[in-house]
């Protein structure tokens, strides 16, 4: 063989080498049955919060007496408006290849006061006909019960506080099952429930926002473990064996990486992780059930040294613990970001309110800032964290089948949200680095599918893989260029770091209205003339491009 002939072999060798490797790097591919899914929540999308004859929930309640509570002091009356617009989230789907859709009821919209003696025949006919237009499309309907949205009139009562929120969840979800459950095959009972708890009546952060650290989070807890447990229970005994569903729950974490690797950081980060998702998660997947230890032993000691008579944290019977053991078909799991901890002092340096969640948990978190950011101040970019997380809830609970039920990222707005592409690829790449190390996750589900209401930050954080115009009356909804990357994952079952596709006609068109209605805002604010030019440059540059797009 000839010298340049052997160059131009060891050439080709070298090329195809770096094909394999590019190919490694750039794309990888998931499980063939893998679920790809979207989700949104009731009322953060739907608005028409009084249409028809729909009741009253928390956070209309809050949001309207309590206007200064919201970053924006806006409410979600109208937001999305998909109690009008239902037909284009689902064709918007579509546009995803998604084999899932997560959403949530209302339910004020389905029983307006919260019990049985007064029925919506609106509220049960407009979820009837989104699940009928999803399984018309081949999408499967992951139904959730309750995502944050109690009736008004319950809480009056006191909401998850009260124990007689148990058998008034188990007959709203029983109207569920007997309206729907023929057409849904995946249930959660609750999102969150750490949110629903500590959130809502431990700090003042959710609706109702008690403001009363130490005492009613847990009695929240409590109730919501039992009211899940027993809903659980009532469709595995009159409805699976007929409707052959699956039902489970979502839990949520903020992955606690240690600020070092001493003893006293692991150790924080192994106590966070006990009281964020082994509160509600050790008594429904642990082989013993129960809180967990060190949830007991911790607040059981806290309460006597400030004077209780009794544990702040409720106790189940032995009866109670077997009643919840077990009551998942798999561990649903909501994640967004990752925070350093380290160990609070016997001193209370970190002066955490006596008593509170915080402090019977006993660690302080912080973020890096060395970590990207993102439109949320609370949100930082680290990959490794759901990493870190789903092999954890691998080795504690036994290995369950995971679904991640929320994951995404916030910015301020635009369409060219390529950070939130890097975001989506760098936490696949995660859960492919998880699944290969044997966790058994079995689907993904994006969060979220639009642009909407943010809870306490109002409309200031945009999640949403399609931008929605909220000036509009018609609530016009544009895909990202972060909407047509996942489409693309969905559809191949891969990540391709390579694909990063640049604005199109229907985008370019979207981002100068967009900019004519900043250019508006800015005239009508009384904004100078080089102001106002501004907002010319990006419109004429756009201009500029799609004439070049046409000569094409």
């Amino acid at each position: 063989m000839s010298s340049a002939l052997r160059m131009i072999c060891l050439f080709i060798i070298y090329l195809n080498m770096t094909y394999v490797l590019a190919t490694d790097k750039f794309q990888r591919n998931f499980p063939k049955d893998f679920i790809w899914g979207v989700g949104s929540s009731s009322y953060q999308i739907e608005g028409g919060w009084d249409a028809n004859d729909k009741g009253e929930s928390i956070w209309d309640f809050m949001t309207h007496n309590y206007p200064e509570r919201i970053a924006d002091r806006s409410n979600a009356d109208i937001s999305s408006d998909s109690y009008h617009h239902w037909r284009k989230d689902v064709q918007m789907l579509r546009q995803l290849n998604v084999n899932v859709y997560r959403f949530s009821i209302s339910w004020p919209r389905i029983m307006p006061g919260g019990y049985m003696n007064k029925v919506s025949t609106d509220g049960i006919k407009y979820y009837s006909n989104l699940i009928d237009e999803l399984l018309h499309y081949n999408i499967t309907p992951m139904v959730t019960i309750y995502h944050w949205e109690l009736p008004q009139r319950l809480q009056e009562l006191g909401g998850w506080t009260n124990s007689e929120i148990i058998p008034l969840f188990k007959e709203y979800s029983r109207l569920l099952f007997e309206m729907y459950g023929d057409r849904v095959k995946v249930w959660t009972t609750i999102n969150e429930p750490w949110h629903v708890c500590e959130q809502s009546y431990g700090i003042d952060y959710m609706a109702p926002a008690y403001d009363y650290p130490g005492i009613p989070s847990y009695l929240c807890g409590h109730n919501l473990l039992k009211a899940h447990a027993e809903v659980v229970h009532m469709y595995r005994q009159q409805y699976k064996p007929s409707q052959m569903g699956r039902i489970g729950i979502t839990l949520d974490v903020s992955w606690p990486e240690p600020e070092t690797q001493s003893p006293e950081d692991l150790q924080a980060s192994e106590r966070a992780m006990q009281f964020y998702v082994g509160w509600f998660g050790h008594p429904i997947f642990s082989h013993h059930g129960n809180y967990p230890a060190a949830m007991i032993e911790r607040i059981r000691n806290l309460s006597k040294q400030q004077g209780f008579t009794r544990s702040r944290l409720p106790s189940f019977t032995k009866e109670e613990v077997q009643r919840i053991r077990g009551t998942s078909d798999f561990f649903g799991i909501n994640h967004y970001t990752t925070n350093l901890v380290r160990p609070n002092d016997h001193n209370n340096t970190a002066n955490f309110p006596m008593p509170s969640f915080n402090h019977d948990m006993g660690v302080v978190e912080r973020q890096n800032p060395d970590w990207p950011g993102s439109g949320s101040p609370w949100l930082k970019v680290y990959p490794k964290g759901i990493y870190n997380l789903l092999m954890w809830i691998r080795r504690e609970y036994n290995n369950p089948p995971i679904i991640i039920t929320e994951n995404g990222v916030s910015d301020k707005g635009g369409l060219e949200d390529y950070a939130r592409v890097d975001y989506y690829n760098s936490y696949l790449t995660s859960v492919l680095d998880a699944i290969e190390d044997g966790a058994n996750v079995q689907g993904y589900i994006a969060w979220s599918l639009m642009d909407s209401y943010e809870w306490k930050a109002g409309f200031t954080e945009k999640f949403g893989l399609y931008h929605v115009d909220f000036n509009d009356p018609a609530r016009k909804r544009t895909p990202k260029i972060s909407a047509r990357v996942f489409a693309q994952i969905c559809k191949t079952n891969a990540i391709d770091w390579s694909y990063r596709p640049a604005l199109d006609e229907e985008q370019i068109i979207a981002t100068m209205h967009m900019s004519k209605r900043v250019h508006y805002a800015k005239h009508n604010s009384g904004n100078t003339f080089s102001d106002i030019r501004e907002t010319l440059v990006l419109p004429l540059s756009i201009l500029i491009i799609m004439f070049t797009m046409h000569l094409k």
